[in-house]
């Protein structure tokens, strides 16, 4: 049965309960438990507009009404998962250097920052994707041998392949900064896809320099972490880098240290090797001269092409140490046989608006190993007689 109930200012009160009762001609007896059940809909009904919930009332069924952020929740987060958006201090709207300043003008959207260094030893080395922490390389350490004979002379067996077993120690790197949801709102410009890019480049610098000298405990290993020594190829044990002096305690020496450190790399893996050291002792190297006074650097003769050190490239990562006695500032090999950086997953970011409250958390993690692969593949030069 359908009833047509007019509501005063207050609501609707029994009165207009029972005269739509008895208008729709259910006024008899028998028909009083369907009223009272009337009553008791109409009364909690009375009691969500007393509230604040007023329903829009469709075909006899209450609508709750959607507002625009409701509508931005359910799309946007439930629908689609964490949005994108790693250590900082909070934002705030309240102080200007948490990002206060960000809200009361306007201001450009492209936010200026410090120039951060990096080391980038992961486009120099192999990168896999791993499915999980317990990944595994295999390296050969001797070849098969061989030998010349006669016709029908009798063939004796030959040595065989030996294997070792390389295991890139895996940490995860992570970051938790934080935003009031006012800071959110009202910045200026798109709070969210900063951090973001704040988080990337964070991680940047921190496993570039846990590549050169990460400990290995819950980080990558670096290759600077090494056991050294100056013995050749083939002698010193597997897993042990070897280093060339430079001649001079505290130097990195003259030209000829650098063609030495160049011609201790087997000739197949100088295809591709490169230089890798910070700014300052490339700035020395700069200044080095062969005996005939030629700069041993040579310039890039196109505009925006890469100068080279002896025919070979040089990279500037901001890990390597600086010249000093016993420190190995210069690295040179082929990174792409002799370092591989295992990745178990992308950067992963989680928006956490329910921890912290009134603050949003972006959760950020990260799981990167590294280790050496082939310790024949790179060479170091020790500042030492």
């Amino acid at each position: 049965m359908t009833y047509e109930i007019k509501a005063g200012e207050g609501g609707v009160d029994d009165a207009a309960v029972e005269a739509a009762f008895v208008a729709a001609g259910g006024a008899d007896v028998a028909s009083a438990e369907e009223l009272d059940a009337l009553k008791a809909e109409v009364k909690a009904l009375n009691t969500r507009i007393v509230a604040g919930q007023r329903p829009a009332l469709v075909g006899g069924q209450a609508l709750a009404a959607e507002d625009d952020e409701r509508k931005a929740f359910r799309d946007g987060y439930l629908r689609k998962g964490q949005e994108s958006a790693p250590e900082v201090k909070a934002l705030a709207t309240t102080t200007g250097p948490e990002g206060g300043y960000a809200v009361p003008q306007e201001i450009d959207e492209m936010i200026g920052a410090h120039v951060r260094d990096f080391s980038p030893i992961r486009q120099l080395a192999t990168v896999v994707g791993v499915g999980s922490a317990n990944y595994r390389k295999l390296v050969v350490t001797g070849g098969i041998a061989s030998g010349w004979i006669s016709e029908t002379a009798p063939r004796p067996e030959t040595a065989a392949t030996d294997f070792a077993e390389i295991a890139p120690p895996m940490g995860e790197l992570y970051a938790n900064p934080a935003a009031t949801q006012t800071m959110l709102d009202d910045a200026a410009f798109d709070v969210e896809r900063w951090l973001a890019g704040e988080i990337g480049a964070e991680f940047a610098q921190a496993e570039g320099a846990a590549f050169v000298a990460g400990s290995g405990v819950a980080q990558p290993k670096g290759f600077l972490t090494y056991a050294h020594s100056d013995a050749a190829d083939g002698v010193r044990a597997f897993g042990t880098l070897q280093h060339v002096d430079s001649g001079v305690d505290g130097g990195i020496g003259d030209a000829d240290v650098l063609i030495d450190l160049v011609h201790s790399l087997k000739a197949p893996l100088r295809q591709g090797a490169a230089f890798v050291m910070n700014a300052g002792t490339l700035a020395a190297v700069r200044k080095l001269k062969t005996t005939d006074g030629d700069y041993v650097w040579r310039a890039g003769i196109e505009s925006g092409q890469p100068g080279t050190l002896l025919g070979h490239p040089v990279v500037e990562a901001a890990a390597m140490p600086d010249v000093a006695s016993g420190e190995t500032p210069i690295a040179f090999g082929n990174f792409k046989a002799g370092y591989v950086i295992a990745e178990r997953t992308a950067t992963r970011i989680l928006r956490d608006p329910y921890s912290n409250k009134p603050y949003v958390h972006f959760y950020a993690t990260k799981r990167v190993g590294g280790a050496v692969s082939n310790s024949e593949a790179i060479k170091l030069l020790r500042c030492s007689v």
